[in-house]
Order: C-alpha cells, then sequence, then structure tokens
C-alpha cells in the first residue's frame, strides 16, 4: 500500500466517522497517544517481571502448645510422636497440629509419616483439620477434618463413621497426606503409591495433623525435611497432564483454530509466515473463513501488511535509522511528534543498538542529542531513559540489572510498538484498542481472566496463574 492512502487522522475524519464519531482530531491523537503508552509501560514491564514468588511458610514441626498432651510425648525435634499410655475410652486420642497451616498458593501441598511402630493396635490417623479442632478426637471424626487411618483403612471425613478408602499401614510404612488445590481434592498415599482423592469440602486455614491411639504407637513426621517416598513432583506433573487431556479433548473445527492463528500472523506482519502456513494448511483445512463465521474483519489486518512487515524485519535487525526513514515516508504521522512514546522507544532501541556492538561514544552522542529532550519527564519515559543510561555503566551490561534491554524482547516490544501505531492510521480501523492485540491475544487475556477468577472463587488458593507454564505444559505434551 502506497503512502497516499495513508493520511492523518484529521484528512480522514469525514471517511472514518464510524470511529472518530464526535471526537475530532484531537481525540484521534490522544487515542495515539495511549497506543505508545501501552507499549511504554510493557517495555518497563519487561525490567521488572520475575515469576511471582507468594512466599508462604510452611509447616516445619509439631505443635506441642496445642496437642492431647496427655496420651502422647512429642520428641525434642517436634518431629515424632508416641502414645505413652493405656488406650481406656475412645476419646483418649493422642493429636497434635503442625505449627502452621497448609501453605495455599501452590499446586499442592504434601507431607508424610513413617510409622515407627504400630503398637498395640496400629489406630494411627493422618490428615488435616481445621484450627478449631477438638484435640482428643482422630482426624475425620469431626466435622471440618479428614483423616485417613491405619487400622482399617477407612477414610474419615467429618463424622465418626468412616468409609472404605485404602490399604491398612503398618510398622515401617510411610503414609501421605496432600491437598490438590487444583482440583480441590484430599489425596492420601501409601508408601510409593498413590491411594485415593476425595473433594475438599473445607474452608479456612487447615493444618497438617497426626494422631495416635494404642499403647507404644510411634511414628515420625516428615514435612519436607526429607525426600518423600512418594513422588510429588511426578504426582503434579501427572495431575497436569491429566487436566491438559481433558481439555484437549474439546473439538475444536480445524477451520477456526486456523483463521485465529492466521489473524495472529496478520496483525503482527509476518507475511512470509502467513504465505507458508497458508500453503501447508491449503490441503487440509476447509475454505470457510474466520470472518464468514465470527464476524471477523480480516481487511481491517490486511491493511499496510507488506511495510509492516518490512519495518518490523529492519526493528528485530536493529536497523533502526532505516525504520525511522520508511517511517517518514510512509507514516510521516506516526513519528510527527518526536516526545511521542513511539519514538522515545525507536530513540532508546537506536542508543541500545548501539551499545550491543560496543560503539559507547557514538551511543553517548546519541543520548546527548536525542534522548536529552525526554529527560525531564516523568514515569516510564524517566525509568527507560534511567536504564539506558545505565548500561554504559557496566563492561558486561547483559548480565547486569538492565541487561533485559539487550534481549530480543526488547525489539519485539519496539516493532509492536510500531505495528499497532500502523494499524492505527488505518481508516477503516473501529476502534484504536483492537490494534494492541490480535485475536488470539484477546482469547489468551480471556483465558487468564477465567483462570484468575477461578482462584478468587476457590479462596486464592492455588498456585498463580502463568500463562508461559500452561503454554510450555502444552508444547511438552505434544
Amino acid at each position: 500500500m502506497n503512502s497516499s492512502s495513508n493520511n492523518d487522522c484529521s484528512s480522514n475524519s469525514n471517511s472514518t466517522s464510524s470511529h472518530l464519531n464526535s471526537h475530532g482530531t484531537a481525540s484521534c491523537a490522544s487515542d495515539r497517544r495511549d497506543l505508545g503508552s501501552h507499549f511504554l509501560e510493557l517495555a518497563r514491564l519487561e525490567s521488572a517481571w520475575a515469576p511471582a514468588d507468594e512466599g508462604e511458610e510452611s509447616p516445619t514441626e509439631l505443635n506441642t502448645i496445642n496437642s492431647s498432651g496427655g496420651f502422647l510425648v512429642v520428641s525434642t525435634d517436634k518431629l515424632s510422636v508416641r502414645y505413652t499410655t493405656v488406650n481406656l475410652h475412645g476419646h483418649d486420642v493422642g493429636v497434635v497440629q503442625a505449627n502452621r497451616p497448609a501453605p495455599v498458593r501452590r499446586y499442592a501441598y504434601f507431607f508424610e509419616i513413617y510409622v515407627k511402630n504400630k503398637g498395640e493396635k496400629g489406630q494411627i490417623g493422618i490428615g488435616f483439620t481445621s484450627e478449631n479442632f477438638k484435640m482428643r478426637r482422630q482426624p475425620g471424626w469431626e466435622p471440618n477434618s479428614c483423616g485417613y487411618h491405619g487400622d482399617d483403612g477407612f477414610l474419615y471425613h467429618g463424622q465418626g463413621k468412616g468409609e472404605a478408602f485404602g490399604p491398612t499401614y503398618t510398622t515401617g510404612d510411610r503414609v501421605g497426606a496432600g491437598i490438590n488445590y487444583a482440583t480441590q481434592e484430599f489425596f492420601f498415599t501409601k508408601n510409593e503409591t498413590l491411594v485415593g482423592r476425595v473433594y475438599k469440602d473445607m474452608k479456612g486455614p487447615l493444618f497438617p495433623t497426626v494422631s495416635v491411639h494404642s499403647q507404644n504407637e510411634e511414628i515420625e513426621v516428615n514435612f519436607g525435611q526429607e525426600s518423600f517416598a512418594f513422588d510429588i513432583k511426578a504426582y503434579e506433573a501427572q495431575e497436569r497432564m491429566r487436566q491438559q487431556a481433558t481439555i484437549e479433548k474439546i473439538s475444536l473445527p480445524p477451520n477456526i483454530s486456523y483463521g485465529i492463528v492466521r489473524s495472529y500472523l496478520l496483525h503482527y506482519g509476518y507475511e512470509d509466515t502467513l504465505s507458508s502456513f497458508d500453503m501447508a494448511s491449503k490441503s487440509t483445512i476447509p475454505p470457510i473463513s474466520l470472518d464468514q463465521e465470527n464476524g471477523f474483519d480480516e481487511q481491517e489486518i490486511l491493511y499496510a501488511l507488506n511495510q509492516r512487515k518490512t519495518l518490523r524485519q529492519l526493528i528485530q535487525n536493529g536497523e533502526i535509522d532505516a525504520a525511522f526513514g520508511k517511517l517518514h515516508d510512509w507514516y510521516p504521522q506516526v513519528v510527527q511528534d518526536e516526545k511521542s512514546a513511539t519514538c522515545f522507544l525507536l530513540h532508546c532501541q537506536k542508543f541500545i543498538e548501539l551499545v550491543r556492538v560496543g560503539a559507547l561514544e557514538e551511543a553517548i552522542k546519541y543520548g546527548r542529542v536525542e534522548l536529552r529532550r525526554f529527560f525531564g519527564m516523568v514515569g516510564c519515559f524517566k525509568d527507560l531513559v534511567q536504564d539506558c543510561v545505565s548500561l554504559l555503566a557496566y563492561e558486561h551490561p547483559k548480565e547486569s540489572f538492565v541487561g533485559y534491554l539487550l534481549e530480543e524482547t526488547q525489539r519485539e516490544v519496539v516493532a509492536d510498538t510500531v505495528n499497532a501505531m500502523i494499524l492505527a492510521t488505518n481508516p477503516s480501523a473501529k476502534y484504536f484498542q483492537g490494534c494492541l492485540h490480535s485475536y488470539l491475544e484477546r482469547l489468551l487475556r480471556q483465558l487468564t481472566a477465567c483462570c484468575l477468577e477461578r482462584r478468587s472463587l476457590n479462596g486464592d488458593q492455588g498456585e498463580a496463574f502463568d500463562l508461559h507454564r500452561v503454554l510450555h505444559n502444552s508444547k511438552m505434551r505434544g
């Protein structure tokens, strides 16, 4: 598409009434500034991004204060329990909770016991209880508790009557209890084997709990200070795959997935990849386009495809001067405001490219001329300028805290900015925000929102949603 079709907003105000409505040229320019600001903030997020550390304290020992102390003895390291008396009544239970509740902001929590001595009757229990649990009862005998018992292999889930669940356990066995926050289930193990699972209908903090109930019963508790008999990491991996398999059973017409991927390539100007993709899909995809079935306007993102491809290639190759030249020739309105976020990001990237190739003196000269005008600005402008200049202070800048600027992702942010700004010059564009994200990305944003909402409904239990991990798991499965 030639430059004659790339007029600025004011010259197109009559032909784009559906987009500008009554806002006029000033609103158009303002919307474009908002687009540039979005990517400027994204550039700064690259420096701050790190995997979410929702560090919670985990249980480390038994709570000797909150226990039925008259019937048991806790070792000095607070990691083993022995029943010391004779069981005369049903409520003469030696029960003790961990010193902290199970952490909830993770995929699963797990702990184990080792049965050192089954004692007279082997009435040992393991499970979870609430903070106000009666400390004279086996876990599972009272509401807001759940326990797997060794003498009968029954599961007790809030009432005195249990149900058949798994094998009994005795001296020498290692038995585990866990919470799967993704499925909201308790699960129990014996040695290396998963025994079973049950729905977790309990709310609030839950404490790992163990019990002994007949003479000479003795157990040791492992809160993770030693390796578990049960492979909890393998369990989590299998559970993720099980969830992914369920998702993959949902059928999606191939022409829909084809259209979504194609729209992504169109949106970002990957013209060559698009041609290869179309060629590879020609014989396998029904000739039904995404726009016919879903109101998708392909013409809107076909706009200036060749020019956008060229500019993306120049930026990703570090040829910023050439990109500036093309923009001045093809889309002068994008770079007419020298203090815009778009121009700022391009100038920053030019400075970064000079540092990348070791042209430090040239970088300093360039910074004094082109970055100087941004020194007095606030917010993301100020932060990014400071990070750029900081590159000069390090002999090996890529290994420094501002090394993110030398990553390929930084070039991609700048290329995406220019791509969005060009899309925004399209007279047929319905709304500027549509220039920010492809249809595929909008679906992924919706997925993220749904996962966050589900976690919120579960009381913020479970690991924080990480789209990169979800996509990685899907790739590994494939």
